[in-house]
């Protein structure tokens, strides 16, 4: 039996040697491997380093990108006579046999690197026939390649620990450093891995690992590569290796999909390392706060809305946290939107004429005929009806009837080509599939394809394509600007969503900004997207095994993580304010006819309206309907019937108090938002006698100050005036903004 083996091995052996001259193997010629890529942000600070995770796409880079003090290392420390000898070295394989034939085992290794090159190209089991076969290959290897190829192909294939392959990879995820940048110390400490990459990994036997360190320098000493004085320099110095995930310290969902579309080297993203750890940080946090409702998932986006550049990506809490799913990406995952939809079908419909901004819409119970015989009927995320209600309130308290209402009018197919134009390339199903709650949420799409609808938004309908590296460009504008502005404008007024998320809630910035909130059915993804002129932050909360959250809807979701963020962007400069529509004018309206106001009208409100519009009305509706649908004019209904000119708000009589501190901080500014039924001309506004300037809407804002007050409004030919008090915050008082009246009057503003 052992006869037919050695026969069979001969025969082997002497077969493969006459392959290797007539098919040699020239490793220069092998295909390209896939390299190490390290991202720095848009200033140029590393984020991380993207490694290959196997031998078939090992980390390459050219010999002249590798620290010579390595490649004399790892020389030294496998195969001392490369230089010097074929495929096979005979010298060392004849002293293997002799150790074998004395001591009963070889006591120093006969395996070349063209050997070693040939088993990691193609793994053979470790028998004789396996041991003669991986001598076959690696003479095809010789004949064919030159010494350097050779040195090349091995060094960027050898096994470096754990996943690693190649002196590339290890260098810069145990040192966070490039090949070509390797000391001595490092060189040899790292040329000291292959031997047994599985027992000499830093992080599982690192006395193993220095002890052969030693053995590498004390053979460059005998090789004459280095003196005994830099060996010892070498062994003295402190080495500092990073755990093995350490190679990506930020945004790594972006830097995985980055990877597989660039090339070897340094790569420059348009992210900043800042706010993306800022927003990492917050993040978690949010989610800590929120683990009592079922909640263990986000994922944020921010962008630079002149740009289209990603300034800080978060696809979950920690992507490194296998437990917790941390891999799923939120920023690409298909999730329901919810409400946040809404807008862009609005401003489909003011663009169309399917309404107009002084249009009354009705938010009462409906029910709409579908294919097959079947009825749908929407309701309100808060189970009641508002009945008729202006265009602007609408969407600013996301209710679900007059939504599904417009829609009916502008046409699901119509919206939905709408929104492919917008980037929401995964609502590829027909119109019919999801028939009017398209415009509630009855679709999937990605946080990436929000947010650059929303960045859309806040250019006035000129898209532009976000991206993680430079080089994006605008594309065609989409609809007229003067709707997108319009709807900006609606989306940023906190008194017209007071109704459904509060005058002071996590959605009011101390600045202009456009929010929207977006909660699916069975709470199961809240969204919060909104943008000032500078910047557009998206925010998804949910959890990514689909499971519901208990209760939390969009503002309590997401609503917080967005607000943090937003914050944090403009802590130094408030953004400018957002540009008016353009063409159209300010005009008073009654709150329940949508025109002029008359005599009857329980509430007045000034609205952008187009000159042709000023006089027209879209719908009929009775003539009073009380105001509890608008909350904050309901506070101060227009008692000055047939008059000219009447202040509303505030009131004389009105005693105010003024925070200063806030749970033991310093509170910011209050102000009062002061408001009159005009008669279509501009109002100037005096406190005390001094003017009150306007905002770009046209509304006066003064800061609150502890006294006695006289408010006087004018057109030019009426006026009206109004006196009132405001007091300091006593010790025991609570935070907020208080009217001091009789009670039935009184109220508080969180």
């Amino acid at each position: 039996m052992k006869l037919f083996a050695l026969a069979f091995g001969t025969l082997v052996f002497a077969g493969g040697m006459m392959a290797a001259y007539l098919l040699g193997v020239d490793v220069s010629a092998l295909p390209s491997q896939r390299g190490a890529v390290t991202f720095t942000d848009r200033s140029g600070m590393p984020l991380g380093t993207v490694l290959a995770s196997d031998a078939t796409h090992a980390v390459a880079v050219p010999l002249d990108r590798i620290s010579p003090e390595f490649l004399r290392a790892i020389v030294a420390a496998e195969d001392a006579r490369f230089a010097r000898h074929g495929a096979i070295d005979l010298v060392a394989m004849a002293r293997a046999l002799r150790d074998f034939a004395v001591f009963g085992q070889a006591r120093s290794g006969a395996s070349t690197i063209e050997m070693q090159l040939a088993r990691l190209l193609h793994p053979t089991p470790s028998t004789l026939a396996g041991k003669l076969l991986q001598i076959a290959r690696a003479e095809r290897i010789a004949v064919r390649s030159s010494k350097p190829a050779i040195l090349e192909a091995y060094v960027n294939r050898v096994p470096m620990g754990g996943n690693l392959y190649g002196v590339e990879a290890a260098a810069r995820t145990y040192f966070g450093e490039a090949a070509g940048d390797l000391d001595l110390a490092q060189a040899s400490l790292l040329a000291a891995i292959p031997n047994d990459p599985t027992r000499l990994a830093p992080d599982v036997d690192w006395r193993a690992l220095r002890a052969r360190q030693r053995y590498v320098l004390n053979r460059m000493v005998e090789l004459s590569e280095i003196s005994r004085p830099e060996a010892n320099r070498a062994v003295a110095e402190t080495l500092h290796v990073r755990a093995h995930d350490a190679g990506i310290s930020d945004a790594a969902h972006a830097l995985f999909s980055l990877y597989p579309h660039v090339r070897t080297g340094r790569v420059r993203t348009t992210l900043d390392r800042t706010l993306q750890r800022f927003v990492q940080a917050q993040t978690q946090d949010v989610i800590g706060a929120l683990e009592a409702y079922h909640v263990t998932d986000a994922a944020a986006l921010v962008v630079d809305n002149h740009t289209g550049d990603v300034l800080a990506y978060v696809g979950s809490p920690d992507y490194f946290s296998d437990e917790a799913l941390g891999r799923n990406d939120g920023v690409t995952a298909l999730r329901q939107p919810g409400s946040s939809l809404k807008p862009f079908m609005y401003e489909l419909a003011l663009e169309r004429r399917a309404i107009i901004s002084t249009s009354i819409l009705p938010d009462v119970p409906a029910a709409y005929a579908l294919p097959g015989g079947k009825l749908y009927q929407p309701a309100d995320y808060s189970g009641r009806f508002s009945g008729p209600v202006r265009v602007r309130y609408a969407l600013a308290n996301s209710l679900n009837l007059p939504a599904v209402h417009v829609l009916s009018a502008v046409g699901v197919g119509d919206f939905l080509q709408r929104l492919h134009d917008l980037g929401f390339v995964h609502l590829d199903r027909p119109p019919s599939y999801y028939g009017l709650g398209l415009t509630l949420g009855g679709g999937e799409v990605s946080l990436w394809e929000l947010v650059g609808a929303y960045v859309t938004l806040a250019r006035n309908g000129a898209p532009v394509p976000l991206h993680l590296l430079a080089g994006q460009h605008p594309v065609a504008h989409l609809g007229d600007s003067a709707t997108w502005a319009l709807v900006t404008d609606m989306l940023a007024d906190s008194h017209a969503r007071a109704k459904s998320f509060g005058v002071h809630s996590v959605l009011e910035m101390p600045f202009p900004a456009a929010v929207k909130t977006g909660t699916s059915s069975d709470f199961r993804d809240t969204w919060t997207v909104g943008f000032t002129r500078d910047y557009t932050v998206g925010a998804w909360v949910g959890n990514f095994d689909g499971s519901p959250m208990r209760g939390v809807s969009g503002v309590t979701g997401a609503g917080p993580l967005w607000n943090r963020i937003m914050l944090h962007l403009h802590e130094r400069d408030d953004p400018p304010p957002f540009d008016p529509p353009r063409g159209f004018v300010r005009a008073s309206i009654c709150t329940t006819t949508g025109h002029a106001p008359r005599s009857d009208c329980p509430a007045v409100v000034q609205e952008w309206v187009l000159p042709r519009d000023v006089a027209s009305v879209r719908r009929a509706i009775p003539a009073r309907l009380g105001s509890e649908y608008d909350p904050w004019l309901a506070l101060h209904p227009n008692d000055a019937a047939g008059s000219p000119l009447r202040i509303v708000f505030p009131r004389s009589g009105d005693v105010f108090v003024r925070n200063s501190t806030v749970n033991g901080l310093q509170a910011r500014e209050q102000q009062l938002s002061l408001r009159a039924v005009d008669t279509g001309r501009a109002i100037r506004w005096t406190a005390n006698g001094n003017a009150v300037p306007l905002d770009a809407s046209g509304t006066a804002f003064w800061p609150v100050r502890t006294g006695t007050w006289t408010f006087e409004a004018t057109d030019g030919r009426n006026r009206d005036r109004v006196t009132v008090r405001v007091v300091p915050q006593r010790q025991d008082a609570n935070p907020g903004f208080t009217v001091l009246r009789p009670p039935r009057y009184s109220y508080y503003r969180r």
